[in-house]
Parts: C-alpha cells; sequence; structure tokens
C-alpha cells in the first residue's frame, strides 16, 4: 500500500486520514501547528517511505510546504486555497524538484463538473449583451480566505470563456456552511441561474484521495480537471 502524509490535520486531515484506507493508502504521518509550526516536521526521516503528501494546511505556507517537500522527492496534492500570489514559485519547485503536483481551488467531482458547465454558459452569453453576470458564494464562518478559490476559478472560467463583462461578485461566511456557489445571469427578459450546493466535505476529500492515487509517480504540475476530463 503506498504511504500518505497529511499536512494539516484539521477537519478535512481528518476525514482524509479516516477515508485513506478506501483508496489504498496507509497514513504514516500526519503533520500540523503543534509538530510542524515552522516547518520543522518536513524531514527526511520524517518523510522516509512518503509516496504523496496531501497538503490543506493554511495560505501562509503553502509555498514553503511544497519546495521542501518536493525537495525530498515527495509528490503534493494541495487542497489549501488563497495561495494563488505564489503559483509562479510553486511550479519552479515541481519542476526543480521532479515531482508531480495536483492542485484545484475545489476537489469536489461536482463542482469540477460545474466548472465546465459555468464555462460553456458563459460562452453561449458572451455576445449577448443584454445578460449581466453574478458571481456568489457562501462558506462557513471559519473560512479563512474570501472570495473562496472555488469562487475566483468560476469567474477565471467565464472570462476565459469570452465574457468580457463585468461580473458581480460578493461571498459570505456565516455559521457551518460547507460550500455554496452560484453563477447568475440576468436579462430583462428571464434569469439563469446555475448553483452547486456542498452537503458535506466529504467530496473533497475523496477527491483529494482519488488525485493522490493518480499523482503517485507522476512529474509536472496538473490542475484535478486534467485528471477527471479529458475532452476539451
Amino acid at each position: 500500500m503506498p504511504n500518505l502524509a497529511i499536512v494539516g490535520y484539521g477537519k478535512m486531515g481528518k476525514l482524509i486520514e479516516q477515508l485513506a484506507p478506501e483508496y489504498g493508502f496507509t497514513v504514516t504521518l500526519k503533520l500540523d501547528e503543534f509538530n510542524n509550526a515552522n516547518g520543522e516536521g518536513v524531514t527526511g526521516p520524517n518523510f522516509r517511505g512518503v509516496d504523496v503528501a496531501v497538503d490543506f494546511s493554511i495560505p501562509a505556507v503553502v509555498r514553503d510546504n511544497v519546495e521542501a517537500i518536493a525537495a525530498l522527492g515527495v509528490s503534493l496534492v494541495i487542497g489549501t486555497t488563497g495561495w494563488l500570489d505564489d503559483l509562479d514559485a510553486v511550479k519552479s519547485a515541481v519542476a526543480r524538484h521532479g515531482i508531480g503536483l495536483v492542485w484545484s481551488p475545489n476537489y469536489s467531482v461536482g463542482v469540477n463538473a460545474f466548472f465546465r458547465l459555468v464555462s460553456r454558459a458563459a460562452r453561449l452569453l458572451a455576445a449577448q449583451p443584454q445578460y449581466g453576470a453574478w458571481a456568489w458564494e457562501i462558506h462557513h464562518s471559519t473560512k479563512k480566505d474570501a472570495p473562496s478559490g472555488t469562487l475566483l476559478k468560476l469567474v477565471e472560467e467565464m472570462k476565459q470563456a469570452g465574457y468580457a463583462r463585468p461580473i458581480d461578485t460578493g461571498s459570505n461566511r456565516a455559521g457551518s456552511v460547507p460550500g455554496t456557489h452560484e453563477i447568475g445571469f440576468d436579462s430583462s427578459a428571464d434569469t439563469i441561474t446555475l448553483r452547486h450546493t456542498a452537503r458535506s466535505r466529504e467530496g473533497f476529500a475523496r477527491g483529494a484521495l482519488q488525485a493522490a492515487q493518480w499523482v503517485v509517480g507522476k512529474k509536472g504540475f496538473h490542475e484535478f480537471s486534467e485528471i477527471l476530463f479529458t475532452e476539451a
């Protein structure tokens, strides 16, 4: 069985540990703020025999985590969001150390299908100036980034699809909501609303483990949607 390290042992990390055996993994290392506060847990002895690490830590440490873990020759799955200002540095570390890395702002299979649906809708309406657009999301009160990485990705998909008009964007944080994302197009004649609602974190954990299965033995920087969907 391949060995898995969990970097960031919060709610997501604990759920990944619980589900890991279903995906053929043995969890051999768990790092959190108590044993890895300044990166001291990322050592050769700790990572000996680890095939892949899953990072659900905090945005401020993702770049350092990737650099240190990649230097040990261990591939990664990054589930943390809010670190994309360091994207070029992360890609450079992946290339320099010859590891594989999978990234997604959201590891739900449904959300990744949602990305494609939103992109298609934006492409269809890009040349219809009567349609304005909005993008909105709500997450639990402890989520650290707002807007979410998923919402930013949705807006990016719309723009890449050719929707060049302003997209009004909003975020809310309250309670324990796992995550809801909504994209809307509105004209004087009608409204189109596309919405994805997560019921729990389980979908995110299962997607991350699916990515971990895939990246063992791979090289290069990959997005999760590449694994799920091969069509253009």
